[in-house]
């Protein structure tokens, strides 16, 4: 679950990490309010939750506060990478002497949370990586011993700080940026820029980004509440509210698969006969008819899906609740495109001579099944 921009800064002021006073606004009107309370020229941001904000003028300078209201007025409404702008954050303007970049993340090789910084600030960190990797510092954090005071002032030191202050502030902010990442069970929290402001020098967190693990956030309900429904796809928010593990790909052949491993593979084995599939879709484990039902509902809402691929292994989950599940849906939904099915394990036999019945596609391995899959949607093509 991604927080947006304004959500994370409040929370990492929470934390004692400065940030911008600034405030969201939903209309122009208040827009011009907050810039006239804030006083002098303003950053209008638009907030949605995908990256290239300022590249496609979703970040504009306002000097005035009839300046803002006009900038916000531009700025709702617009289209950011397929998402609409609902809301806009008006901060005040800094004064930025230089722009870093911290970041913390779960390093899942090193099994261990890593944080990191770079001289770099204020662009993507994945095109320093990928351009200059050695303007990154990385430590990674013992998680019996948690992040040390000499872990925070080797990462000063490495992007070049030597001012004692900074030195200090960017320590403080270091171990503040690494407990909002432990205590909200984040994958990600990241300041992008951590700026150098004002002739005093001082560090702000500018920009700020959290993701949280959906998996702890039963143990987060506040964190829960922050949740924007309305950048979820109706897919995707059909699929969390049954969950489904579902990615919306650019194939045309619908995936519906028990396991990550399982899902993985079988768009693999699609490609390898020159389809493509239109989907991830994990059902889990014990997945019973109505779970099935509401994956197959998600799978025929993709205008692109020319066929449907249903690659079940029943070790926990039962075969024959699969065919059910899959056939109830399919009377729910009437599709116009074909099913190719294969399921082997728990009560497979039953559950084929439930698929057979309703004149499906059945396959008795995972290749002949996405061969079929592939001619019958190249057929529809």
């Amino acid at each position: 679950m991604k927080l947006h921009e304004y959500q994370s800064k409040q929370i990492f002021g929470r934390f004692g990490i400065p940030v911008p006073n600034g405030k969201v606004a939903d209309t122009p009107e208040a827009a011009r309010q907050i810039a006239q309370e804030l006083g002098g020229p303003v950053v209008v941001k638009a907030q949605v939750l995908v990256g290239g904000r300022g590249k496609a003028g979703g970040v504009k300078l306002a000097k005035t506060p009839d300046e803002a209201e006009q900038r916000a007025k531009e700025i709702l409404g617009m289209q950011i990478k397929g998402l609409p702008v609902k809301k806009v954050l008006i901060d005040p303007a800094a004064d930025i002497r230089e722009e870093l970049y911290l970041g913390v993340v779960l390093d899942r090789a090193a099994r261990r949370v890593a944080v990191m910084a770079s001289a770099a600030g204020g662009v993507d960190i994945e095109e320093v990586a990928a351009t200059t990797p050695e303007k990154i510092i990385t430590v990674r954090v013992d998680p019996l011993i948690g992040l040390a005071e000499y872990q925070a002032r080797q990462l000063a030191y490495g992007i070049g700080l030597k001012e004692k202050k900074q030195v200090g502030q960017f320590i403080k902010i270091v171990k503040a940026l690494y407990n909002v990442f432990i205590n909200t069970d984040a994958s990600l929290a990241e300041i992008n820029p951590l700026a150098i402001v004002g002739d005093e020098g001082n560090l702000m967190a500018l920009d700020g980004k959290i993701v949280l693990d959906d998996n702890a956030l039963f143990r987060h309900p506040d964190l829960a509440e922050m949740r924007d429904e309305s950048e979820e796809t109706p897919a995707e928010r059909e699929a969390r509210l049954n969950g489904l593990s579902y990615v919306d790909l650019d194939g045309t052949i619908g995936c519906l698969v028990n396991g990550a491993g399982l899902a993985m593979a079988t768009m693999d084995v699609i490609k390898l006969f020159g389809g493509e599939p239109a989907n991830f879709l994990d059902i889990g484990g014990g997945a019973r008819a109505e779970k099935v039902a509401a994956a197959l509902r998600i799978i025929l809402s993709d205008p692109k899906v020319r066929a449907v691929l249903v690659n079940i292994f029943g070790g926990i989950t039962r075969g024959d609740e699969v065919a059910r599940g899959i056939v109830q849906a399919i009377e729910e939904v009437k599709p116009n495109v074909p099913f190719v099915v294969r399921v082997v394990g728990t009560n497979a036999e039953e559950a084929r001579k439930i698929l057979e019945s309703a004149n499906m596609i059945t396959a008795e391995t995972l290749a002949e099944a996405a061969q079929k899959a592939v001619e019958v949607a190249n057929q529809a093509a």
